[in-house]
């Protein structure tokens, strides 16, 4: 028997170019793998409607998000109430497959209670609530801090109502599982690593010349995590730093070219990223948010050498064997001068690939999905 479901995407997942896609792009394939008949709903503002989903869905439905700031006025979370549309209800209503929600932003007519009868399966990316409260935090912009604090008060309020009601809630973390059975009540919460485009450890023996950083630059949290690498850590360093990532601001990009040592690289192309991960020696990755998974990390352990992070980026990631742990600059600026000098060796591979194997496995993922979605009374 054919086994259909609906999936609904906060953004359309070609190209997986950045975290909040890849989970997503790599499960459509995977499942796709194992004869599930996707019917993809993507809310699109910017990427374009792309071709090469269709390889793995069945059909493909665009619709566009209604940004604007009149929808603060209605009381929801701006990740959610700009996704409000009426298309999405239409599409659903000539059947009754599996509905899966690819993640909070997606869950307005789960809210309004206009999915019942009809398995809804849940998938968090993170407690949104918490995400957006740090951002609040971290952010040196007044205008940002004030949005992020806002959307965190009214997620709160919005996922304590809304999480409940889904058939099955699916968490990157078992942090995240575990909060949404003491906060919210919801026993059928279950975790789920993320699916990545990786299935075996392409690291690379030896050594590379440089330290890398890479990330999202346009993100303020990544650009705060730039400037204290740079500042309090390569500052008193001879060791080269690579910067890569999208959108660097001016201020970043003028901060960095005031040391010889540091470049960066500016909005590389998937390869010449994937590049930059494979040759570097060491790759670094603090982070100043405790919250979801970061596939940044997951890029770096699969197809990189030695891995520097703190606890607030590796915690609940199941990676933390696979990294070194630094908490703060001296820590650091010690891991580089002793990691920059340590070759990679096929010890350090082996041991990679044996534990990414037991945590990342896409194909079993998949089967765990088909099983709770279609075997599973929930």
């Amino acid at each position: 028997m054919e086994k259909h479901i609906h999936i609904v995407s906060l953004d359309v997942p070609y190209p997986p170019d950045y975290g909040g896609v890849v989970d997503l792009y790599y499960k459509l394939k995977y499942l796709h793998e194992k004869g599930i008949i996707i019917h993809l709903h993507c809310y699109e503002y910017g990427r374009g409607k792309q071709e090469a989903l269709l390889e793995y869905c069945k059909t493909v439905h665009y619709y566009k998000r209604s940004a604007g700031w009149l929808r603060f006025l209605t009381g929801l979370p701006y990740i959610a109430g700009s996704r409000a549309g009426r298309e999405l209800s239409g599409s659903l209503a000539n059947d009754n497959y599996p509905v899966l929600l690819e993640g909070i932003h997606c869950t307005f007519l789960l809210y309004r209670g206009k999915l019942a009868g009809r398995k809804v399966i849940l998938r968090l990316h993170n407690i949104e609530s918490e995400y957006y409260r740090q951002l609040a935090h971290h952010s040196a912009s007044l205008f940002r801090k004030i949005y992020y604090r806002a959307e965190s008060i009214l997620l709160k309020r919005y996922e304590r109502k809304v999480v409940p009601k889904a058939d099955l809630v699916v968490t990157v973390t078992e942090k995240d599982a575990q909060q949404c059975r003491t906060d919210w009540g919801v026993e059928n919460a279950v975790y789920l690593p993320v699916f990545t485009p990786w299935n075996v450890v392409t690291c690379r023996e030896g050594s590379g010349t440089y330290c890398l950083y890479q990330g999202n630059l346009s993100v303020s949290e990544n650009e705060r995590a730039v400037l204290w690498l740079v500042k309090n850590v390569f500052s008193g360093l001879s060791i080269p730093l690579v910067i890569a990532g999208k959108h660097p601001s001016l201020f970043l990009q003028k901060e960095v070219k005031k040391y010889s040592h540091i470049r960066m690289v500016a909005n590389p192309s998937q390869e010449q990223m994937q590049q930059l991960i494979e040759e570097a020696q060491v790759n670094l990755l603090p982070s100043f948010t405790r919250t979801g998974i970061k596939l940044k990390l997951l890029h770096a352990v699969f197809c990189g050498r030695h891995c520097v992070v703190n606890s607030a980026m590796a915690e609940g990631s199941h990676l933390e064997a696979a990294c070194f742990i630094a908490e703060d600059a001296a820590a650091f600026r010690d891991a580089v001068q002793l990691l920059f000098h340590r070759p990679f060796s096929m010890e350090d591979q082996y041991h990679r690939q044996h534990l990414l194997a037991h945590y990342f496995n896409n194909r079993h993922h998949a089967g765990e999905m088909v099983q709770w979605i279609w075997n599973r009374d929930v």
